[in-house]
């Protein structure tokens, strides 16, 4: 089963390093998080993957090939560059796809997922990590039968708490996860006829395609409630590289 890695936007909020380089490539620890991404999949023994590459792309595809390879032009990455990468150990199956310089998240899902010859695969963005259980994942799909699984996640609270009764401080806690809301986790299992739903380049996938399948009943969701860190300023940079230091969470 093929795991589509959404890995083209400009990180504009990480402004400083990813002048030089993409985002996914931005590291955590030694590795840049795209390939800690990749090592969730590998974990779980599925090791074809679908980059789907925009902004500085090539110095993606770099990072995976051999020194005496030669980088494919845009041109030819539009219809699809495949090489084979040992990781973990294990020889992976990546495919990289120039999906555009502008496209947003649905423009890019929709031309990557030309390149998927099954009725389902992974989705999942390259900036994002978790201990999710992808197995459990497909099998919560695979049970509701719908258009698209998504994971839900507790969104980490950035602030502490107080409870105060006049000047009395009844309850202090310190930053914990919201446990009583839900956000997009970012990891999906989706059947191919989704993409019907998603327009052109500038369709954004969390916008309505997502939505309108959410009004005709096609949308469920898998609850992870484990470890959960997305990595889109500098301070979710530095909580992920702690995080790695505790040798917490991360698939070695």
């Amino acid at each position: 089963m093929k795991a589509i890695i959404l890995a083209g936007g400009f990180g504009s909020r990480l402004d400083d390093i990813t002048k030089v380089i993409p985002k996914p490539l931005v590291k955590i620890g030694k590795h840049p998080i795209l390939l800690h991404v990749l090592k969730i999949y590998i974990h779980y023994g599925y090791t074809d993957f679908i980059i789907a590459l925009g902004y500085k792309g090539g110095k993606i595809v770099e990072f995976f090939k051999k020194k005496n390879e030669r980088t494919p032009t845009n041109k030819e990455l539009i219809k699809g560059h495949t090489i084979f990468h040992k990781i973990k150990k294990k020889i992976c199956k990546i495919t990289f796809v120039h999906t555009g310089y502008n496209s947003l998240t649905g423009g890019r899902l929709k031309r990557a997922s030309k390149l998927v010859d099954e009725d389902e695969f992974f989705l999942t963005y390259g900036d994002g990590l978790a201990d999710i259980n992808l197995k459990k994942l497909l099998k919560v799909h695979k049970k509701n039968k719908t258009l698209v699984t998504i994971t839900a996640v507790n969104p980490p609270a950035r602030f502490g708490e107080l409870k105060i009764n006049k000047n009395k401080v009844l309850k202090f806690s310190e930053k914990k996860p919201i446990k009583n809301s839900w956000i997009n986790g970012g990891f999906f299992v989706m059947k191919k006829k989704f993409i019907k739903k998603i327009k052109d380049d500038k369709t954004i996938l969390e916008r309505e395609p997502l939505e309108n399948i959410t009004k005709s009943g096609e949308l469920s969701a898998y609850k992870h409630h484990g470890f959960w860190q997305c990595m889109d300023t500098k301070r979710d940079k530095d909580i992920l590289t702690e995080v790695l230091k505790k040798n917490k969470y991360f698939f070695k």
